[in-house]
């Protein structure tokens, strides 16, 4: 089971359907949608400041989401991926954006609806990244434009696999009577 820390008066709030590793970590003020999945040694950590995140939502496994203190919150949109080993620091992801594999985005930094941001990349605190857009690199830079069809369609193909995934590791268990 997944280890939910509350602290400070905040008990993390989870949505019906969401998949918790059972080695995940979620602390104080945190809330997450429905038909999510948190995977293996994944903090989030809204001990300083609150993390909301939408439904459909993949975090993937060894992800990091922290905030600032009085200063950063990170709010994450519906169908989203968030790639392994990411760090999101006080950031706001849109909806059917894409996170790389060890990717960081740092506070104030908005990635905007069906962006993708590369695997690796770190994109600077107060970086805006406008919608169907490609950034990468360290700092990352854009890239190029993406149809918004082929960025919506990636994104929820991957959610949809991702809640599937989960599943595997749901459908078997026992009843917890």
């Amino acid at each position: 089971m997944a280890l939910i820390i509350p602290l400070r008066g905040y008990t993390p709030k989870i949505g019906r359907d969401t998949f918790l590793a059972e080695n995940a970590t979620l602390i104080g003020d945190v809330t997450i949608g429905d038909e999510c999945s948190v995977w293996f040694n994944t903090v989030l950590r809204g001990d300083v400041n609150t993390i909301t995140i939408g439904n459909r939502v993949n975090i993937q496994d060894g992800s990091v989401l922290h905030t600032l203190y009085e200063k950063s919150v990170i709010e994450i949109g519906d169908d989203v991926s968030v790639g392994h080993n990411v760090t999101l620091h006080g950031c706001k992801i849109h909806d059917f954006a894409l996170i790389g594999m060890g990717a960081v985005v740092m506070d104030d930094a908005v990635v905007g609806e069906g962006a993708l941001v590369a695997a690796g990349s770190v994109v600077l605190s107060r970086t805006i990244i406008g919608p169907n857009e490609l950034w990468g690199g360290a700092p990352a830079k854009f890239i190029k434009m993406v149809e918004p069809e082929k960025a919506r369609d990636l994104n929820q193909k991957i959610a949809r696999n991702y809640l599937m995934y989960s599943r595997w590791y749901t459908e078997n268990e026992p009843d917890k009577d």
